[in-house]
């Protein structure tokens, strides 16, 4: 019984893929030991404050209040211990915007302004129209010599009067025509045109 080793390249193939993968799982589990990440950095170089031979004890002196005094600056800023005070004056803040939703996104339409209307004052009022004339022209009576006489009614009243005339002490009859007949008001000076009433 043969294993596959009729095709050799495909065998050799698979012992490799097989040995990468066996490394890459030692590495997977070892590989924080060896890392280059976990080695210690190399501690930094220490000065020593020895005084050169140029340089005075004074120097050496100021330089080292310069280190102390930077160390709790940093130290403050690294502090982490809640700042109640600095908490307070953030909430003391009110937030005044401008009016403006900033859920929106197209921009606010700007007021237009009403139209101021001019001060009108009120003209004097008109009269009132007159009133109508309340007559009814029914029919008339002529002779051959061309005298006219008309008949005019208001409710159960009839009058008979020709040009010239007044009737019911306020209408004057002005012309007489062939269907109709011209009517002043003598009150109020209206002038009106009655017509023959059909049947």
């Amino acid at each position: 019984m043969k294993l596959g080793t009729e095709n050799k390249t495909k065998t050799i193939i698979a012992a490799g893929l097989l040995l990468l993968a066996a490394v890459l799982l030692v590495r997977a589990f070892h590989g924080g030991e060896d890392s280059p990440s976990s080695s210690a950095a190399p501690a930094p170089a220490a000065t020593s404050l020895q005084p050169s031979a140029g340089g005075t004890t004074s120097q050496v002196r100021s330089a080292q209040a310069g280190r102390k005094t930077a160390r709790p600056a940093m130290a403050q800023t690294l502090d982490p211990t809640l700042r109640f005070d600095l908490l307070k004056s953030s909430e003391d803040v009110t937030y005044k915007g401008s009016g403006r939703d900033i859920f929106r996104s197209q921009p606010e339409q700007a007021a237009i302004p009403k139209p101021v209307t001019p001060d009108v004052k009120p003209g004097p009022t008109p009269p009132p129209p007159p009133p109508p004339i309340d007559l009814k022209f029914y029919g008339f009576a002529s002779r051959k010599d061309g005298y006219k006489r008309i008949f005019l009614s208001k409710g159960e009243d009839i009058f008979v009067a020709k040009e010239g005339d007044i009737v019911d002490r306020r209408y004057k009859i002005v012309h007489i025509g062939q269907n109709s007949v011209d009517v002043e008001d003598v009150l109020t000076n209206n002038r009106q045109t009655l017509f023959l009433l059909a049947g």
